[in-house]
């Protein structure tokens, strides 16, 4: 008799290794999950019910690769983030937290739609401040204990243009913003091609665009930009956008 199986997402709800269905792809998509001794890199997986199925610890100088591409970012744009309050925006398991912390961040916000993402080690850092079961979308300065110095943001299934205003609400005048822009996340539908990775220059660099015409339109200046030293899960090329937050923002 066949063994049953079922999706990596729901398995790891069910032993108890995620608390939903949102934290389970997450923690998939971080490269955290192992299935018989191999890393999984999809959510909807089918494996075996009796599959030996754990999480694992990031390798490296970061919890997760997050972490290199932020830092990678910071070098580039000659960042200094020594002494600054920041704000991690889709934090999950902590990889821009743990960067920004290494590099001497006075503290950081870890804002993800999760819940218990966070690495431990960084859950247990008196500098960080968690908040949980925080949509970007509905995010509010009454949320955070500061408004930030530096934003950072690493958002996945939901394009940053709609969530600028909120975003731009969370930092000083004067403050500055990381955001990462995931070319497959804010082309339009019809200029994604199947399998959903860009591939073409041209098109990436439009979406970069459209990306800081609607930031200049919410009411921050764009400083820079530079790409992502590590590409994403499936080879799409991420670029990090610095803008700076203007006294007026948009409502």
């Amino acid at each position: 008799m066949a063994t049953a199986r079922l999706r990596l997402d729901a398995l790891l709800v069910a032993r108890g290794l995620a608390d939903d269905a949102h934290t389970a792809t997450a923690l998939v998509l971080a490269g955290g999950v192992v299935v018989d001794d191999h890393r999984a890199d999809k959510p909807g997986l089918l494996v075996r019910a009796d599959a030996a199925v754990r999480l694992k610890s990031a390798p490296g100088r970061f919890v997760s690769r997050g972490g290199d591409k932020l830092a990678g970012t910071l070098d580039a744009l000659a960042i200094d983030v020594a002494g600054l309050r920041c704000v991690d925006v889709g934090a999950s398991t902590g990889g821009f937290t743990d960067c920004l912390l290494q590099r001497g961040a006075a503290a950081v916000v870890a804002v993800d739609v999760g819940r218990g993402l966070l690495h431990e080690r960084l859950r247990q850092d008196a500098r960080v401040i968690v908040r949980d079961r925080t949509h970007a979308r509905d995010l509010r300065p009454e949320h955070l204990p500061f408004a930030a110095d530096l934003l950072v943001a690493d958002l996945s299934f939901i394009g940053l243009r709609p969530l600028l205003p909120a975003l731009l609400r969370a930092v000083r005048p004067g403050g500055a913003l990381l955001l990462m822009v995931k070319p497959q996340f804010e082309a339009d539908r019809g200029e994604v091609p199947p399998g959903g990775v860009i591939t073409d220059p041209d098109l990436g660099a439009a979406v970069v665009a459209r990306v800081a015409a609607a930031a200049r339109g919410a009411g921050a200046a764009v400083l820079g930009s530079a790409p992502a030293g590590v590409a994403g899960p499936k080879g799409n090329r991420e670029v990090f956008l610095w803008l700076r937050r203007t006294e007026e923002i948009a409502s």
